[in-house]
């Protein structure tokens, strides 16, 4: 191997350098004290994020895959990205992976020639304005995608509420301006990670991070990217994007004006978004078909062109990753957009984006990194009952239906139970009816609810060893029957859904 790219050589220190602009952003929405282009290029990074950190699926089981993961090893950058606080969730077994994709702006290993080829500007700013989390279940059967909006109105841990894009550069600014411009990265990377956690209710276990080095190649190698556009656009004041509708190839310079374009968009940033999960998907298309998987050369290549522009956290092993994610096809590849309510103003008067309450959120990433279920076991023992007269039942009416607990206490020593007290519950708004027992009262919990199947039990300190508690809610018909069945929750949905197989059209 040449010396650059011989893993065995080490590395001393990182190859990029990262610019440190501090000015104010003149356009609205940018993050605090860094400047930006008026061009928002940063759209455009997370197509080559998704293909550093993939590239290495790419046979990934031989010995050829080995050596692409050494090759991207080689090159890539690392960072410390992952705090040790402040990421915390539940829910994923412990080979899932939670990856956060970050698109950094940063021009500056962008010579004047590519700066000017690719029509991104001057400037070199750190916005994150492209922020997309990867969910990897275990058995590697899928990945999910999901899209935060630039705009999202979130909590910054230390800082309040403010726009998503400004979690990095408050991390970035807060780091000592002595320390080096990695340390500063770092510092960003991890309050982005912190803020993210937050809001997802999910621990992010890895990061990767790109600026605009190497898009151009990236498209080049790939041999373009296959996009629909539903009506012809004319962006040429901006973003520089000009197509016709219809099916076209794109690549180079042409595919950076297609992921930037917002203005002259029906939903502006959303239909931005929508645009960079299109993009991401023809690339992946790209990689899983003949033309890459055949042709080792081009493998290499994308390869080399993808890592040499990311930055990884410490502990990420692409090579790893790779062999998780042997079994995945485009069409088991989700795009989606983080559920949210629509725009609006805040107390400072900018354009913000309001997403879903906190609940709603967390249900929705439980929901999509909720494991593959598992083969049904084999059929378990039926849970241990007593004689109805061995079971004393006090009964509670929080129904709000007047007279019920008398009435259900008569069915119920009708049906051989006795009965203790009856009375009304401490409130009279229970939807589901209850059987609450003490620890070592399941027997007897069990007896009462085969007598009203469907009733929740639920262990509590509050319940009298030996007595059973019967809390009656607007789910109770009676004694022997069934209590009406719960309406299913509405599951929480993510926007503009769609896999990498979609090639339908778009804004």
């Amino acid at each position: 191997m040449p010396a650059r790219l011989d893993p065995r050589a080490g590395r001393t220190g990182s190859s990029r350098t990262r610019s440190q602009a501090a000015d104010a952003s003149a356009e609205e929405g940018a993050a605090p004290a860094h400047r930006r282009t008026g061009r928002a290029a940063t759209a455009a990074t997370a197509a080559r994020a998704v293909a550093g950190v993939l590239s290495v699926v790419l046979l990934a089981g031989s010995g050829w895959g080995w050596y692409l993961g050494q090759v991207a090893e080689a090159t890539v950058n690392r960072t410390d990205a992952i705090p040790t606080d402040g990421n915390d969730g539940t829910g994923d077994a412990p080979e899932a992976v939670n990856l956060l994709l970050v698109g950094n702006d940063s021009r500056a290993n962008l010579t004047d020639e590519q700066l000017a080829s690719l029509n991104a500007g001057t400037d070199a700013g750190i916005n994150t304005d492209t922020m997309i989390l990867v969910h990897i279940p275990a058995d590697g059967s899928r990945a999910s995608f999901v899209s935060f909006p630039r705009d999202s109105y979130v909590a910054i841990p230390g800082y309040g509420m403010d726009k998503l894009n400004a979690a990095y550069a408050y991390g970035y600014a807060e780091t000592p301006e002595t320390a080096s411009a990695e340390a500063r990265q770092a510092g960003g990377a991890q309050l982005l990670v912190q803020t993210i956690s937050g809001l997802t209710g999910l621990q992010i276990d890895h990061y990767a991070e790109v600026d605009l080095l190497g898009f151009f190649n990236l498209s080049s190698v790939v041999g373009g990217v296959e996009v629909n556009l539903c009506k012809a656009v004319d962006d040429s004041k901006w973003s520089g994007a000009v197509f016709p509708a219809g099916v076209q190839t794109i690549s180079g310079a042409e595919a950076l004006e297609f992921v930037r374009q917002r203005h002259g968009l029906p939903r502006g940033d959303f239909d931005r978004i929508v645009r960079q999960q299109v993009f991401i998907a023809g690339v992946l298309r790209k990689m899983l078909s003949d033309e890459v998987m055949l042709d080792l050369g081009r493998q290499r290549q994308l390869v080399e062109a993808a890592s040499q522009s990311l930055t990884i956290d410490q502990g990420l092993d692409l090579f790893q990753l790779a062999e998780q994610m042997q079994s995945v096809t485009a069409g088991s590849i989700e795009f989606q957009t983080i559920p949210f309510v629509g725009t609006d103003r805040d107390e400072r008067d900018r354009s913000i984006i309001r997403l879903e309450d906190e609940d709603t959120l967390h249900q929705f990433f439980a929901e999509l990194s909720a494991e593959p279920e598992a083969p049904a076991a084999a059929t378990p023992a039926a849970p241990k009952t007593v004689a109805p007269s061995a079971v004393t039942v006090d009964v509670y009416n929080g129904s709000g239906t007047s007279g019920l607990a008398a009435q259900a206490a008569g069915a119920l020593e009708t049906a051989g139970f006795a009965v203790g007290t009856t009375g009304n519950a401490d409130s009279s708004d229970y939807d589901a009816t209850l059987i609450r027992f003490a620890a070592g009262d399941e027997a007897l919990a069990q007896t009462l609810a085969a007598a009203i199947p469907g009733a929740k039990t639920q262990k509590s300190q509050d319940a009298d060893s030996g007595t059973v508690q019967l809390v009656l809610g607007s789910d109770f018909n009676a004694v022997g029957q069934a209590v009406d069945p719960a309406a299913p929750a509405a599951p929480a949905e993510g926007e503009d859904a769609r896999t990498a197989a979609d090639t339908g059209c778009i804004n």
